[in-house]
């Protein structure tokens, strides 16, 4: 799903560097069920990753696609109002519940209440962004807006008036602040990091993320620098594809060494606000199949420590994902970190490496040289 990357910021301002921690929560998964919700939101609200990158593909819904989520807070405002929201990757708008929301996500989320800060700035563009899990519409305004330190003056961001569906209401985050390039914008907003770069907020044009495993603390995301700690085994860089998501060009995924998916090549994109690896239909089903796992993505726990790692061949380069890694556990079940999508490209298939293939790595998101590098934990 696209669920969501969520960071928790504390501040923590170095010159022109900012670490933002990251706090792993309790999955939305793990809420609806407590909660005795769970099948029927499923079956309420199939999921569609594809609505993400091309509106309007269809695409086969999984059940396991909200296991993962970490989430922040930045500031809005003068003086400042916070929220929660998701550094996502795979988008390149900011936008947060406002008071104009009477949707039933708006009411239980922290609101934007413009009359409530001396510099904000109203505008009569409308913005309408779809996800993965769900959608918003609002309108676009300006103010400060504060990430853990850095201060960005008159950014423009989307304050919303509706978001449908029930997705929104019960995830723990208030809105998103995107990450991607500014050509995939909506209503041609300019992106929080663009103007960091733009306004020399930041030594280095570009940032860095490290998300911690098992639930354990110490996952963030650097604004500006490479933090050398977490790449002591080197950094592996690839050549962005396309300069709209963080897209590269990958040559296989295999295991054992067999290619079993990606075979002719395929893009990828490296995306911190999917949770799971989106996989192609025919892949994914290639590969629940060989992995021993039902339609659905379900593996016994037991059959899980003879799995192989995931290979995937990026740039002349092997990136392995480990069985530990891609086989999710959740309440003594588990599953395969894989959902369905078939999402066609002129460059050939879609991946999204989420969450998943993200936890093994430390990715670097240059803008400075459009690139990606990837340096093994």
């Amino acid at each position: 799903m696209k669920l969501l990357l969520l960071l928790a910021l504390v501040g923590l301002a170095q010159g022109f560097q900012s670490r933002v921690p990251l706090r792993r929560m309790k999955s939305l998964r793990q809420r609806l069920q407590e909660q005795g919700l769970l099948e029927s939101y499923l079956k309420q609200h199939p999921y569609n990753l594809a609505s993400k990158y091309f509106p309007g593909i269809a695409m086969e819904p999984l059940e396991n696609y909200m296991d993962d989520e970490y989430f922040g807070t930045i500031s809005i405002g003068t003086p400042p109002q916070e929220f929660t929201v998701v550094f996502d990757t795979g988008s390149s708008n900011l936008w947060v519940p406002s008071v104009y929301c009477s949707s039933p996500a708006c009411r239980n989320h922290h609101r934007f209440n413009p009359a409530e800060s001396s510099t904000f700035l109203s505008t009569n563009d409308t913005l309408f962004i779809a996800y993965g899990t769900g959608s918003m519409t609002g309108v676009l305004g300006y103010d400060t807006v504060n990430v853990d330190g850095i201060s960005v003056r008159n950014q423009i961001f989307g304050l919303s008036e509706t978001e449908p569906g029930d997705f929104f209401y019960y995830t723990p985050f208030d809105g998103i602040l995107g990450l991607a390039f500014p050509s995939i914008a909506s209503s041609g907003a300019t992106p929080v990091f663009d103007n960091m770069m733009l306004e020399n907020l930041v030594d280095r044009d570009l940032f860095s993320v490290y998300l911690s495993r098992n639930s354990q603390s110490g996952s963030f995301v650097l604004f500006g620098a490479i933090d050398p700690y977490y790449t002591t085994r080197g950094i592996s860089w690839i050549p962005l594809s396309a300069e709209t998501y963080w897209q590269i060009s990958m040559e296989s995924v295999s295991f054992n060494g067999i290619p079993v998916a990606c075979s002719s090549g395929c893009q990828a994109i490296v995306d911190t606000g999917t949770s799971l690896l989106a996989v192609p239909i025919r892949a994914f089903r290639t590969l629940v199949s060989l992995l021993g796992a039902n339609s659905s993505g379900e593996i016994s726990c037991e059959a899980t420590s003879n799995l192989p790692s995931l290979i995937f061949r990026i740039h002349g380069q092997e990136f392995p994902v480990p069985p530990r890694a891609y086989v999710l556990r959740s309440d003594g079940y588990c599953s395969l970190g894989l959902q369905g999508m078939d999402v066609p490209t002129e460059e050939g298939e879609l991946w999204i490496l989420g969450d998943v293939f993200i936890r093994e790595y430390y990715i670097i998101f240059n803008r400075a040289n459009n690139r990606v590098g990837l340096s093994r934990l």
